[in-house]
């Protein structure tokens, strides 16, 4: 058996910030998730849809691994990154650091996970893993998928190793802080104003504000577009809701992260951007109620209304990033 010694196993909301966590404390860095998702310059969103989708995604955050890579350079830590297509290699990559006494963050498919009830195949998900014994991964998740759980290592080796959408090849990291910590107060208009101009600036119609006034367009046809509506519509709301986003597809973490940078710096447009950011939670969340609704109704007039809101949320987020984007 070899065992990371101390380490903090709270889980969180989101899997990626989780992770992030874990590997930060352990360096001395207690951040909450939502300066980890913020600093990290999260917030996103993409309307994704193709035939090979059996039904449209909205996504509320930047690509994974893409919140660590921002992290980690605006706070000027050291990430170091493995990949590799051989499962023995990508055993050794996680168990050397471990054996080291430093914990590892790992991108695999959480389909294969022995504690995960919902069976979907997502590739996207990250854990970090603190120790291993004979039969055994320790990893530390999610709260609502139990923190501190173990998973066996054949498991393990299926869930790095899967192919498919936003799968990584056997993608392990560590964190370290070279040069004592970093003060993240410092950090925090320079990650605001990135994630506002990614969002305001979109190089596809798909993608930020532009993304959200395609989706208004878009989710009022869901019905036509589902072969299942019955379970395609729960189902989307459940993953702006539920599934690891903390609620309202990411917009309640980074309303709490601009609360938080409110107690730490006075600027009316930080005070601006978090109004708004209040405003588009709330609105985020009637928009999954209603699609949820419509799935069980059958009813259009449930994705019209929806769709009416997203009009709203693509002028209101459009209005709170241009303000911080004036920090």
């Amino acid at each position: 058996m070899s065992m990371v010694e101390d380490v903090d196993v709270r889980g969180m909301q989101h899997c990626e910030t989780t992770a992030l966590g874990v590997l930060l404390r352990h360096e001395g860095l207690d951040l909450s998730e939502p300066l980890l998702f913020g600093l990290g310059s999260g917030l996103s969103f993409v309307y994704w849809d193709s035939k090979a989708l059996g039904f449209p995604f909205l996504g509320g955050r930047v690509k994974p691994f893409e919140l660590t890579r921002n992290l980690v350079t605006v706070l000027g830590l050291e990430l170091a990154v493995a990949e590799t297509t051989s499962p023995r290699k990508a055993w050794q990559n996680v168990a050397a650091p471990i054996d080291a006494g430093r914990p590892v963050g790992l991108q695999l498919d959480s389909y294969h996970l022995d504690y995960f009830s919902t069976k979907v195949h997502f590739g996207g998900h990250v854990v970090a893993m603190y120790g291993y014994d004979e039969q055994n991964a320790y990893l530390v998740d999610t709260d609502p998928q139990g923190g501190a759980v173990t998973t066996s290592l054949a498991a393990l080796a299926r869930a790095r190793g899967e192919r498919g959408p936003m799968a990584a090849r056997h993608r392990s990291f560590t964190i370290t802080a070279p040069g004592g910590l970093p003060c993240p107060r410092d950090r925090i208009i320079p990650a605001i104003k990135t994630c506002a101009d990614a969002f305001l600036n979109p190089p596809i119609a798909n993608l930020g504000h532009r993304g959200i006034e395609k989706a208004a367009g878009q989710v009022p046809k869901w019905l036509r577009r589902s072969d299942d509506p019955g379970q395609d519509l729960p189902r989307a709301a459940l993953l702006m809701e539920k599934a690891g986003t903390g609620g309202a597809l990411f917009r309640n973490l980074y309303r709490d992260f601009l609360a938080e940078c409110a107690q730490l710096i006075d600027s009316r447009h930080l005070r601006t951007g978090h109004s708004l950011y209040g405003e588009a939670a709330a609105l985020w969340s009637q928009v999954a109620a209603l699609v949820a609704a419509a799935g069980t109704s059958a009813q259009a007039s449930d994705l019209v209304q929806a769709g009416s809101l997203l009009h709203d949320l693509s002028r209101i987020e459009r209005e709170a990033m241009r303000a911080l984007s004036m920090l």
